[in-house]
């Protein structure tokens, strides 16, 4: 059994059982704690009524934020059973694949649960969840964490924020992302810090959630602080807000600590690690900064300027590097100032060649979002015999004036040939900018 995990959620149910737990802001529906926790045990009776079907087995699920999610995520908990959530768009016939290249017990639809050919069962009994992540091959990779790992992430998220059961979460973000189970689903569990249910990521719609609900802390990702800062909403009854999931540009935290009266704190983590590092002040955000390590994480500094992280909440099922606690080397390139505040510099492999000459293209983007009136940036290489290195820049400035800026600081080889003004750059559903759109808006759609 997910015995470290149930434990915690057992502790909630004494202390807070009575209490609002969590609130659908689109319809108003809520449930306590202990009503949450009955929907759990209901589903799980209705669709795996046999003691210990589940156990061990591997359940593919997708679901939007709400309270289906987690009494789904709740009753596989119960049943020893181990989740895996995928992003609600996808369809099933992604989610069968899915379910199939993972050999899993199980996936989900509105019917029930339908068994998976060739399913295998995981024999460690604390095996919990299974986080996938494509990293640079676009293909689902799974991260399988235990209990412990899990409570362990939810401890350094609560503790390095700030965050606790007064609070209230407004939750956008999804719940099976590693941001959102991280910074919403395990404090609910664990800690039990209530949350609200966005109705929709539009700021008017966000500015009425708050108006009735009134949440205090936001996690959220920079497409929605930049829309945020854009408008003529208020927020009230806003405490902490957080930014990750992509690069917070500079200026965006400029212009809503100006527009809302305080500071955006940006955060650092990961699929494999959890949370990394935390800016608890704002004040390293405001110039790109990332924050200082997060209680109960330890960082070291690599040759080449990667990042060793060592925690807890470091997955170890399957990993090379693992430890106790587990330990794993982030792609990026950071630097670390004296008084151990991280920037991000890129990830390792993203230095290419032009013309002969070396350019990160992390490096070159980074000067660009310094840039005045600069509010994002993405830099990258059309193919061919002669790459071209080129910008797709979130500005109302024109090209002329951006290569204007970068002369002088920059090296003329790390000056994009090809600049595409945009007021804002495509993203993807969560949030992060969306690569093959933006390659097609400088290099043309591919072929």
């Amino acid at each position: 059994m997910n015995g470290q995990l149930l434990q915690s959620w057992a502790g909630t149910l004494r202390r807070q059982g009575g209490e609002r737990a969590i609130v659908q802001a689109a319809d108003g529906e809520a449930v306590t704690f202990r009503e949450l926790d009955a929907r759990a045990e209901s589903w799980l009776a209705a669709h795996a009524p046999s003691p210990g079907r589940l156990a061990g087995r591997a359940v593919v699920f997708a679901a939007p934020n709400g309270i289906g999610w987690l009494e789904i995520f709740v009753g596989l908990l119960r049943a020893g059973a181990v989740a895996v959530p995928l992003d609600p768009a996808e369809p099933p016939a992604a989610q069968q694949r899915v379910a199939e290249a993972l050999r899993a017990g199980f996936r989900w639809d509105a019917g029930g649960l339908v068994p998976v050919a060739g399913a295998r069962r995981f024999r460690d009994p604390a095996v919990c969840l299974i986080k996938l992540t494509s990293g640079t091959t676009g293909a689902p990779r799974p991260l399988v964490f235990n209990s412990a790992q899990l409570l362990a992430d939810a401890r350094h998220v609560t503790s390095t924020m700030g965050i606790d059961r007064r609070d209230l979460n407004y939750a956008l973000i999804p719940f099976g992302h590693s941001y959102g189970l991280g910074n919403l689903t395990l404090p609910l569990l664990a800690h039990g810090v209530p949350l609200v249910c966005g109705s929709a990521p539009l700021p008017h719609a966000i500015a009425v959630d708050f108006a009735k609900w009134r949440p205090t802390a936001f996690p959220g990702v920079p497409v929605i602080w930049r829309a945020l800062t854009a408008s003529t909403v208020t927020l009230p009854s806003l405490r902490l807000a957080i930014s990750a999931g992509a690069p917070l540009p500079p200026e965006v935290a400029r212009d809503f600590a100006a527009r809302f009266g305080r500071r955006l704190h940006n955060f650092y983590g990961s699929s494999e690690t959890g949370g990394i590092a935390y800016d608890a002040t704002g004040r390293p955000t405001l110039d790109g900064g990332v924050g200082r390590a997060m209680h109960g994480v330890n960082l070291t500094l690599q040759p080449g300027g990667r990042l060793r992280v060592c925690s807890a909440a470091v997955f170890t099922h399957g990993n090379r590097s693992r430890g106790k606690p587990g330990s794993w080397v982030m792609p990026d390139r950071v630097a670390i100032d004296p008084g151990g505040v991280l920037t991000l510099l890129g990830r390792r492999g993203t230095t290419v060649k032009v013309a002969g000459r070396r350019v990160n293209l992390a490096e070159v983007a980074t000067r660009l979002r310094k840039v005045t009136g600069v509010r994002d940036a993405w830099v990258g290489v059309g193919g061919g015999i002669d790459p071209v290195l080129g910008a797709v820049v979130a500005t109302d400035r024109p090209a002329a004036d951006l290569r204007a800026a970068l002369q002088g600081g920059c090296a003329a080889w790390k000056i994009p040939k090809k600049i595409v003004v945009v007021p804002a750059l495509p993203v993807t559903a969560r949030g992060k900018p969306d690569a093959r759109e933006l390659r097609a808006r400088l290099f043309g759609p591919e072929v």
